[in-house]
């Protein structure tokens, strides 16, 4: 039952794959879960990484946006694992510059995977980390930039130390309404879906990191929201900076940190360095 664990979401291409890699040419000592939506993908690359000799990769079938599928693998775990010990919370979307779907579509689609995805997936599994567990909520340098585009009453909001997971939660239902009726510009969002959806990702990882430090001071367990970069992935385009791996190299430093590391907890990191919120 002590055996290691570390599950990676939306992990059958891109950053999630190279994160997954990442993890195992890092010497994690233990199975790493590759999940995903589509059990067909999800096995294809897990062959593929099984060929580079990442032999501790199981998958197992993961639906963030179904929060029946989120408890389903907390059974799993509980039962063969009894806790989990990495949880690389990384499955996310964008709407293309090109979409044709209204902008309230948009927003609506967007929140629901990138935000209220990840959130059920940290209320089925945070629960059953283990002392020294390392979480990493995969964010971006767009939620920096969308805050510094809201108005100063939103961007206090978001920066309030105190602000707790249900006020932020009413926040994120806040966009995805105006956004539907058309007056988020007017009532000071930015004018991008993902972007606020990173804010909401980033501020959650704030709260989630506090809560640990108040109600389990003593068990080491570190908590971060990252930035991968401008990535070559099917979401990003091929006109990206950086390689997938590269992108996987934050996110990979994050939850490997050593036992005894005392920070970064609850930042916002990129390219390895704590980020001003």
């Amino acid at each position: 039952m002590s055996k290691k664990v570390a599950v990676v979401t939306g992990a059958n291409k891109g950053i999630g794959l190279a994160i997954v890699k990442g993890l195992c040419k890092a010497g994690f000592k233990g199975d790493i879960l590759l999940t995903a939506r589509n059990e067909k993908l999800g096995q294809e690359a897990i062959a593929g990484l099984q060929a580079e000799g990442c032999k501790n990769v199981i998958f197992h079938q993961l639906d963030i946006c179904d929060q029946g599928s989120s408890l389903k693998l907390k059974k799993f775990l509980e039962e063969k694992y009894g806790g989990l010990d990495v949880l690389v919370n990384n499955a996310g979307l964008a709407f293309k510059n090109s979409a044709t779907e209204p902008f309230g579509e948009q927003a609506e689609v967007t929140m629901r995977t990138n935000f209220w995805g990840t959130l059920w997936v940290c209320h089925a599994l945070l629960p059953i980390l283990r002392p020294n567990a390392r979480v990493v909520n995969v964010s971006s340098f767009v939620s920096k930039k969308s805050l510094d585009q809201s108005n100063p009453e939103l961007q206090a909001k978001f920066r309030n130390k105190d602000l707790s997971e249900e006020e932020l939660c009413l926040l994120m239902g806040e966009f995805v309404h105006a956004a539907q009726t058309g007056d988020h510009t007017a009532q000071g969002w930015p004018n991008t879906a993902y972007g606020t959806t990173k804010i909401g990702v980033t501020v959650l990882s704030k709260i989630q990191a506090r809560v640990f430090s108040e109600t389990r001071p003593g068990d080491g367990i570190l908590l971060n929201a990252c930035c991968p970069g401008w990535v070559r992935t099917d979401m990003a385009g091929q006109n990206a900076s950086k390689s997938p791996e590269e992108g996987a190299e934050t996110p990979v430093y994050l939850a490997m940190l050593p036992e005894g590391a005392k920070e970064p907890h609850g930042q916002l990191v990129w390219d390895k360095t704590v980020q001003e919120w």
